[in-house]
């Protein structure tokens, strides 16, 4: 697909332009009130968060006061929108190549860095491979030959699994199981060729709940040679779900800090669903059903229509959207602990912006 999200830069003055033109029924309605947003420290000062990045509901008061519960959902969404077009790397960032005849070539490096979860939510020494969370996207096509050499610059042994994708044991990537660990300061390389088309990840299998939840994981996309069986659609997102080292987020960011989605009016959208977390996560989309199409790499001989679904750890689902309707729709997982508390919004919360 020529066009990649992440050419797209949607701005703040569009988006509120788009809020202008669908009003009350847009399902953000917040972006457009006109409540007082109270100063930082006071919303800094009434946030509070567990081991997992949830937002603990406030003690229960006789009488809840909606002026500042209000002003806080107005809070959260006022900063969404200042930061919209502002993280370039949010929908992803996909790993360049080079070709040893016919071989792909890539270049992974596994290091610790602070990482910034969303308004200064710093994560110590996160794990990640090339500095981010997600890692890379690695994008190939069924029936390439790939050479991953991954260099490790971390202070602690880390492998990794191609999780889902069909490869030799010998790449399996589990510490002494199908290889010794990469050990610091060393490299390690792996190839194989690729055979199975669809939506698959590649993550850490050596100390994985600490590695992967803190930030080893991405997505590992192999494009099909026939692309005839695939649904058609116009953009492409990748969600990649978590929940634990780095609190509740989708791609690297706990909402006010995610980016939107964006599509104009007729355009159908592919979203790659994957949850590399700890917990189950039912995706509900706003107004707009979504028709999922393949499970785990492999397409359905039935699709079916849900608006919301569920994924467990370790699934990938392919849903296409019809972006049919115009409007701001709000785009959540539906534990609402993961989502919405009295302070706002938070955690898994993006939107769907159709024009």
């Amino acid at each position: 697909m020529d066009e990649r999200v992440n050419q797209l830069r949607f701005t703040r003055r569009q988006f509120i332009r788009t809020a202008g033109v669908v009003g009350a029924g847009a399902g953000l309605t917040a972006a457009c009130a006109t409540l007082t947003t109270p100063t930082p420290a006071a919303e800094e000062a009434a946030v509070t968060t567990d081991t997992m990045g949830m937002e603990v509901a406030p003690v229960a008061q006789a009488e809840p006061d909606y002026k500042t519960i209000d002003a806080l959902h107005k809070a959260k969404v006022d900063t969404f929108l200042g930061n919209i077009g502002k993280d370039d790397v949010f929908w992803g960032k996909e790993l360049p190549f080079t070709m040893d005849g016919n071989t792909k070539v890539f270049e992974l490096t596994a290091k610790n860095v602070d990482w910034d979860a969303g308004g200064g939510q710093m994560i110590k020494n996160a794990y990640t491979y090339n500095g981010i969370i997600p890692g890379p996207i690695i994008r190939v096509t069924e029936g390439d030959n790939l050479r991953v050499n991954v260099k490790n610059e971390m202070k602690v042994s880390t492998t990794i699994h191609w999780h889902g994708v069909l490869a030799p044991n010998k790449v399996d990537g589990v510490g002494y199981v199908t290889q010794e660990p990469i050990i610091p300061d060393s490299t390690y390389t792996y190839e194989f060729t690729v055979k199975n088309p669809g939506s698959h990840m590649y993550h850490s299998h050596h100390d994985a709940a600490e590695q992967v939840t803190k930030g080893m994981m991405a997505a590992f996309i192999i494009e099909p040679k026939d692309k005839s069986k695939d649904p058609a659609y116009d953009k492409e997102y990748i969600m990649v779900l978590n929940d634990t080292g780095i609190g509740l987020t989708i791609n690297g960011k706990g909402f006010p800090y995610t980016q939107p989605l964006t599509a104009k009016l007729g355009q159908k959208l592919r979203i790659r669903y994957m949850n590399e977390g700890l917990l189950i996560h039912p995706m509900h989309l706003h107004g707009i059903p979504q028709l999922v199409f393949s499970k785990d790499g492999y397409n359905l001989a039935s699709p079916y229509m849900v608006d919301t679904l569920n994924i467990a750890p370790g699934e990938r689902y392919d849903v296409i959207v019809d972006c049919n309707e115009p409007g701001l729709w709000a785009y959540h997982c539906h534990i609402l602990t993961h989502a919405e508390s009295a302070k706002g919004m938070f955690g898994m919360v993006t939107v769907l912006v159709i024009e």
